[in-house]
């Protein structure tokens, strides 16, 4: 591999590389998260008023959950042509897009304007909204692994991952200032669709910022070096899926399973519990939405330190400590928030997210480090999004309906604990990826075996 490829950037530059990633995926992220706390808040009274306000919240959930389903095909389509034509290419369409279909939410007419083709309308830009996020997440982490040296990629690949914090806190305290200044009856009528309107003036600063950056230099190593392979073999390249699927399908399946518990709690821990909080633990949606934003503060500091932390004592420690303490922390979490005390329900938010972070901060290093470059985007975006329509999909659906079956918190702390086991099985089951250098993983990642082992020249790289 050329010395370029591996060479790392000055730390100037690498800022200016981790800037543009973060502040594209916090716009993804506000925009994501703003569509969970308004379907928690308003959609179901705007988009499903002739249900009974539980049911119609289950329906307001169900339409969120669609955007997750989406996110699997975004995977599948952003993957195979970022690693055919880079990661800055894509990261610029999958923003147009969810910016584009946010802002349209904010102008979208209700339910009592156009009746059922309200909720079809929400439902189609939702799916734009998780088609877009599918492909954004592996492309943003990659920029970053692949920029960095190995030393600290730990460190600097958790940065992108803050996005889905500082998302969180961005839509949240859009929404608790609007909440704090408006009437309930203000904000239900026009007051909701201006957190959607904000998301256009967001983009043409991510975009900005996000056009300045340059490619990745293992990238576009990779890519003279597969164009020089294919004119000396006259062949084409196979398809970054296929070379996925073939040679690094374990891999998938173990990120797939490592997903399970950081998607499912954080969804039961930020989204869900604006439900609760408001209903079993008859709480204002003021508070609930307070506690959270506090805690995605504390939640977006502690993922760099995770992060680091990843660098010293590698990426499969750190993780299992955050699925371990998440289904542990689970049975006093919900006790905690039934004290209706907001000290106690800011402590169960704020330590529930500790643990998340602790997943969550060593995932973009780990999972960028399990695939080739040549199919490192279509590997890390398959791994992580195909496994949100099992997990952080039906999350918040899942733990209403158990809610409104058993008037109980004790079957929502079960389904988190035995994701959390499955999480701990996969990463347990995965091999440790600190160190490797991902302009010479191809050995090391996918290690085929002797009876399947491709000839050297005709690895992908």
């Amino acid at each position: 591999m050329a010395a370029s490829a591996s060479a790392p950037p000055t730390t100037r530059s690498l800022k200016r590389i981790v800037a543009a990633s973060l502040i594209g995926t916090t716009i993804e992220w506000y925009d994501f998260f703003l569509y969970g706390s308004a379907a928690a808040l308003v959609f179901n009274k705007l988009f499903f008023p002739e249900s009974e306000p539980l049911v119609g919240t289950l329906l307001s959930f169900l339409t969120y959950a669609v955007g997750f389903a989406a996110r699997p095909l975004g995977a599948l389509v952003f993957g195979h042509y970022g690693d055919r034509l880079g990661r800055k290419k894509l990261l610029v369409l999958s923003l147009l897009m969810m910016g584009g279909a946010t802002f349209a939410i904010g102008l979208l007419p209700t339910h009592a304007t156009v009746g059922a083709a309200a909720p079809v309308l929400l439902t189609v830009l939702r799916l734009v909204q998780g088609f877009a996020l599918g492909g954004e997440w592996g492309g943003a982490v990659l920029l970053v692994s692949e920029h960095g040296d190995a030393k600290r990629r730990g460190f600097w690949a958790s940065w992108p991952q803050t996005g889905a914090p500082a998302g969180q806190l961005l839509a949240t305290g859009v929404l608790s200032a609007l909440t704090a200044l408006m009437s309930d009856s203000a904000f239900g009528a026009w007051g909701w669709r201006i957190p959607f309107l904000l998301s256009g003036v967001l983009v043409v600063v991510g975009l900005w910022i996000r056009l300045s950056v340059d490619e990745s230099p293992v990238f576009k190593a990779a890519l003279a070096q597969a164009e020089e392979r294919k004119a000396v073999a006259a062949a084409a390249e196979k398809m970054p899926l296929v070379a996925v699927l073939r040679h690094h399908w374990r891999d998938v399946l173990i990120a797939m399973g490592a997903r399970m518990a950081e998607n499912i709690s954080y969804y039961v821990i930020t989204a869900f519990i604006l439900v609760y909080a408001t209903t079993a633990a008859d709480l204002s949606k003021q508070t609930a939405l307070n506690a959270v934003l506090i805690a995605s503060a504390i939640h977006f500091a502690v993922i760099p330190m995770w992060g680091a932390l990843s660098d010293r004592v590698g990426r499969k420690p750190v993780y299992l400590v955050g699925a371990i303490g998440v289904a542990l922390w689970m049975f006093p979490f919900f006790a905690l928030i039934d004290s209706r005390s907001f000290g106690n329900l800011l402590l169960a938010v704020t330590v529930g997210l500790i643990f998340h972070g602790a997943m969550y901060a060593p995932q973009a290093a780990f999972f960028s480090e399990m695939f080739a470059t040549r199919m490192r985007y279509s590997g890390a975006s398959i791994g992580a999004q195909f496994s949100s329509v099992a997990a952080g999909a039906p999350a918040p659906l899942i733990a209403t309906a158990l809610l409104a079956d058993f008037h109980s918190s004790t079957p929502i702390s079960l389904y988190v604990i035995a994701a959390a086991l499955i999480t701990v099985l996969a990463v347990a089951c995965a091999k440790e990826t600190r160190n490797r250098d991902l302009a010479d993983i191809e050995g090391a990642a996918a290690e085929p075996d002797a009876s399947t082992a491709l000839p050297a020249d005709a690895r992908t790289v």
